[in-house]
């Protein structure tokens, strides 16, 4: 964790001003760790003496959705009585078991690699978590964030989103949120319907709405601005941001957008043989209906696909609400994924969602907010398995499960044995060869998959504002082997924007002794950057040496093992 001046001083400052308080007779009975909201009072955690900050967590922002609230849009919490604990975090949302959500105990632990590909979490999830400063200042700016995983896994208890240390940095109030998963957050199906508005299957961005309109009802009790809110959110989390830039449902409720390595490109605006970022309704409706086939053929109701379609033609949108929320979440995702029918993200349905977000910025019909964008430089190297869409084998040669024991057992301080014939496929070794080296292959992924729903997001936005930035992280400086695996792999960024190295995920694999004076060094800036952005809507400052100049020029954030490694291109 990165621990610096300002963390002092503000410590500091919050004493003198408790004691000042004291010695007059004045000030509040009421413990600083417990604050007021629309629904209930809730008591958090006084970490001041540990991290900083006071924290709450685990505050619902909707009703569970759950019965017949699954697949509606959330609905306001109930009010509670007396004191709400607010110390643990939430349930994650229901989703099946990746390297990238929890494990049974709902946080990053040894269970994440006993549950690959079984469900985890649970539909009752939809609460937030706030941490600021341990000051007495009000009127401090807010950073929403939100996780990504592709838009089917993730949650808000991962250690690398824990808000303390930024919240400390950056001088404000940091906020994360869970949101619905899978085919519970997006899920194109009108027979659900049930309100008076245009039928919408974006619960998702309706949860991500939610979020921020609790935001702007209760964040002034714990000492946030809602009229200067940072939306920020990291790939599938950075794709909800870039939706609700365009979103109508989203006006008036964040001041400035932070979307990190995400996209929002159709294929139909990027060129030939590139990977979209977005796809149209019309793939989430024809998911949603062989979901609901599938699900018809499980339970013995039809034999086969036409059976299954002919059954479910005949009933009314009622019989079909009924069927689809009676049946067990876990059952739903576990034959998501048995049908082959994965794949989630927000839907271009021209209601919460224009059909085409990006026709609509170039025609300046969104939220016209500073955005600070960032991407990393090897992004397309979290994602080995899509090699096999460039007509090769899958990347790795190991299994999830033999990947995740492999990094926890890993010592970054010792010698090792471990090299990177034992990770990847041998027909892309060396990984420096050209052509169908690693290194090479992994170039072509990413100038196909991330680069191009970057340029034409950025080039889009710039042509209606200039307060647009875009940053790339070029860190890389894992110990071997880890360091080719993965160099400045998509994700690898968030443990420097949020100060926090561990433990997570790919902590031991990224995080040494020798690299640590370089990491917390460009952490500490990156953070600085993040804290500029929030406050004034450019992410200038001193400690950068030199401008950052608005997109399309970038600016790069490295380090080698010492000292930072700063520029512009």
């Amino acid at each position: 964790m990165v621990v610096d001046v300002r963390w002092r001083a503000q410590c500091l400052g919050a004493v003198l001003s408790m004691l000042a308080l004291a010695g007059c007779g004045g000030g509040s009975s009421t413990p600083p760790e417990v604050r007021e909201t629309a629904y209930g009072t809730v008591r958090g955690v006084d970490a001041s003496a540990s991290t900083g900050t006071y924290a709450w967590k685990g505050i619902p922002f909707a009703r569970p959705p759950v019965g017949e609230l699954r697949w509606q849009p959330p609905v306001a919490p109930v009010a509670w009585g007396g004191e709400r604990d607010a110390t643990r975090f939430g349930n994650a949302c229901l989703q099946m078991g990746r390297l990238y959500g929890p494990g049974v105990n709902n946080r990053f632990d040894d269970t994440i690699g006993q549950t690959l590909g079984t469900p985890v979490g649970s539909e009752d999830c939809l609460t937030l978590n706030i941490w600021r400063p341990a000051t007495t200042q009000d009127n401090l700016p807010v950073l929403l964030f939100l996780h990504g995983g592709s838009a089917i896994s993730g949650y808000t208890a991962d250690p690398v989103y824990d808000g303390a240390a930024l919240a400390r940095s950056a001088n404000a109030v940091v906020v994360t949120a869970n949101y619905r998963l899978d085919v519970l957050g997006f899920f194109q199906m009108p027979q659900l319907h049930t309100g008076t508005q245009a039928y919408t299957g974006n619960y998702a961005l309706l949860d991500n709405v939610q979020a921020l309109s609790f935001i702007q009802r209760n964040i002034a009790n714990f000492g946030g601005n809602a009229g200067n809110v940072t939306l920020m959110g990291q790939s599938a989390g950075a794709g909800n941001v870039l939706a609700l830039l365009t979103s109508p449902r989203a006006a008036g409720l964040f001041h400035k957008a932070l979307p990190i390595s995400g996209g929002t490109s159709l294929a139909t605006q990027l060129p030939a043989n590139s990977i979209p970022t977005l796809n149209p309704a019309s793939k989430y409706a024809a998911q949603s209906a062989a979901l609901l086939a599938a699900l018809v053929q499980a339970d013995g109701l039809a034999s086969d696909t036409m059976g299954a379609a002919a059954i479910v033609a005949g009933w009314t949108p009622a019989q079909t609400a009924s069927y689809l929320r009676g049946k067990d979440g876990r059952v739903v995702l576990q034959t998501v994924l048995r049908a082959g029918l994965t794949g989630s993200g927000p839907i271009p349905d021209n209601v919460v969602l224009p059909a085409d977000p990006i026709a609509e910025m170039a025609a300046g019909r969104y939220h016209k907010v500073p955005v600070l964008s960032g991407y990393t430089a090897d992004e397309a190297k979290l994602f080995a398995p899509f090699l096999a869409l460039l007509g090769g084998k899958p990347g790795m040669k190991i299994s999830d499960a033999e990947r995740f024991a492999m990094t926890q057992a890993f010592n970054p301080d010792a010698a090792t044995t471990l090299t990177v014939a034992d990770i990847i496929d041998p027909s892309y070794l060396p990984v420096t060869a050209p052509g169908m080296g690693y290194n090479a292959r992994m170039k072509l992924l990413g100038s196909v998959f991330i680069e191009p729903s970057r340029d034409n997001l950025l080039n889009t936005l710039r042509t209606q504002q200039s307060n647009v930035w875009s940053y790339q992280f070029n860190w890389a400086q894992q110990p071997a082997p880890w360091n080719d695996v993965y160099g400045a792999a998509h994700g690898f960024d968030l443990p420097f924007v949020f100060g926090n190295f561990g433990p997570s995920l790919l902590a031991k694999a990224a995080n040494s002794t020798a690299n640590q004076p370089g990491r917390l060094a460009l952490s500490t800036v990156m953070m600085d950057s993040v804290r500029a952005f929030v406050h004034t809507g450019n992410p200038n400052h001193a400690g950068l040496g030199q401008e950052w100049q608005p997109w399309p020029r970038k600016f790069i954030f490295d380090a080698d093992l010492k000292a930072t490694r700063l520029s512009v291109q």
